[in-house]
């Protein structure tokens, strides 16, 4: 996956974040996938469940209950 510069997260639109404050970016499917797993480590369980509403809404074809 590729990183993100600031100058690029910060010309994603609020939509391409899966919570507000413009965190875990899913602007793409590599990413989403990276925010599934970064949220499962990290987030409360308020942000887990909201980040893979987020994941789901917008990339249906990802597992997000089996994703780590």
């Amino acid at each position: 996956m590729a990183q993100l510069t600031a100058h690029e997260r910060n010309r994603l639109p609020e939509d391409a974040f899966a919570l507000p404050g413009r965190a875990y970016p899913i602007h793409d499917e590599n990413h989403a996938l990276a925010a599934l797993t970064d949220v499962s480590r990290v987030g409360s369980p308020e942000e887990k469940r909201k980040v893979r509403a987020a994941v789901a809404l917008r990339y249906p074809n990802i597992d997000v209950q089996g994703a780590k």
